[in-house]
C-alpha cells in the first residue's frame, strides 16, 4: 500500500486540487443563486426568449417607463392574448 502511494502521491495531490477547485465552483454558484444573482443568462438584458418568463414584470415595467405621458400604450408582452 505504500508502495503505491509513494508511486501515486503526485496524482493524489492534483486530484485534491482538482476536487478542491470543483467544490469552490459549485459553492460561488449556490451562494450567488442563494443571493439573488443568476447562474445563467447573467449578460442578458431580460428580453431573451430563455428567461423572458423570469422578467416579464420587469421588462413591462422598462416599456410603460418609456412610453410618453398621455400615449395610450399598453405595457404587454407579444406574447400575451389580448
Amino acid at each position: 500500500m505504500l508502495a503505491w502511494f509513494s508511486a501515486n502521491w503526485v496524482t493524489i495531490v492534483v486530484l485534491g486540487v482538482l476536487c478542491l477547485i470543483v467544490f469552490g465552483i459549485i459553492r460561488g454558484m449556490i451562494r450567488d443563486k442563494k443571493g439573488g444573482k443568476s447562474v445563467t443568462c447573467g449578460a442578458c438584458s431580460g428580453d431573451c426568449a430563455s428567461c423572458r418568463a423570469a422578467h416579464a414584470e420587469a421588462i413591462r415595467a422598462a416599456r410603460a417607463a418609456k412610453a410618453p405621458k398621455g400615449c395610450a400604450f399598453r405595457a404587454v408582452s407579444p406574447r400575451t392574448p389580448m
